[in-house]
């Protein structure tokens, strides 16, 4: 089924965002998950359940509980619709609501504390029927990575001075040198000057073998704010350099950043790139 995109909305504001979004006090509306995003959100906090960083109460039977978690989404249907209504009873600025449905109490049990955020997509059908689209992410305290990964990525460095891995950490400098070479600027905003570049992963460090790692062609150099939404999968590119926009953010947002959905960006290199990109936007772009 095609939707059209009328609007987004991150859980957490308030007041007339809300109001606007959501429609009158007394609202009801039908929702859906998906189960894809579902087992995406549980590969990206696993290990968080693994290793927690969070105070959870009797947080040792976590692993065991990932274990069920997903053998449960993996027999749910592909889309799982949900019912939610306000609750008109409780007054303030704030808006509630709840639901009696499977797929509004498998948001709430999933979601962990603190590292999560939730992201509503309003969207408008072929015969102009209203859904909302719930989807999970992780954040770990601003970044992508989980920190036992990132000390584990440290330990090795400094631990396995004869491994591969570490060979391919102090490439890194190299990396970075060779990915200049090739692009010595940001191929959106055109910035040259190399102390605010960011050389970029397509395919992300932790995902990457340690050729990858090193590899120039597994890389783009973006200032910050683009290496940012790069990096959250917020922003792709097709291999006919057009940009890709995530509908997790706004429209205004994009706007006020400078690019558009569909925007061809001339100077960005694709060449020996094409598998990376392929799979920063199967793995890592945000789409629907």
């Amino acid at each position: 089924m095609r939707f059209e995109i009328l609007a987004k909305l991150y859980v957490g504001q308030e007041g007339d965002l809300l109001r606007e979004f959501f429609g009158d006090r007394g609202f009801s509306h039908q929702c859906f998950l998906l189960k894809k995003d579902l087992l995406q959100y549980l590969e990206e906090t696993k290990v968080e359940y693994l290793h927690p960083e969070q105070h959870y109460i009797n947080k040792e039977i976590l692993p065991k509980l990932w274990d069920e978690r997903k053998k449960a989404i993996e027999q749910l249907p592909d889309c799982i619709d949900f019912e939610i209504e306000e609750q008109t009873q409780i007054q303030g600025s704030r808006i509630y609501i709840k639901s009696k449905d499977d797929g509004y109490k498998i948001l709430r049990e999933l979601s962990l504390p603190n590292i999560t955020y939730i992201t509503i997509v309003k969207l408008k059908d072929t015969k102009g029927e209203i859904f909302y689209y719930f989807k999970l992410f992780a954040d770990y305290f601003g970044d992508v990575v989980h920190p036992y990964l990132q000390k584990q990525e440290e330990k090795i460095a400094e631990d396995a001075i004869d491994k591969p891995i570490t060979r391919a950490r102090k490439g890194q400098g190299k990396y970075r040198e060779e990915l200049l070479h090739m692009c010595p600027y940001c191929p959106i905003t055109m910035v040259s000057d190399e102390r605010i570049l960011i050389a970029s992963h397509i395919k992300p460090w932790i995902a990457s073998d340690d050729i990858e790692k090193i590899d120039p062609y597994n890389g783009f150099m973006f200032t910050p704010t683009y290496d940012y939404l790069f990096d959250r999968g917020y922003l792709s590119f097709s291999d006919d350099k057009r940009v890709k926009l995530s509908p997790f953010l706004s429209k205004m947002t994009y706007a006020k950043l400078g690019i558009s959905d569909g925007k061809i960006i001339q100077h960005l290199p694709i060449k020996g790139r094409e598998k990376y990109l392929k799979y920063h936007r199967d793995k890592i772009f945000q789409g629907i």
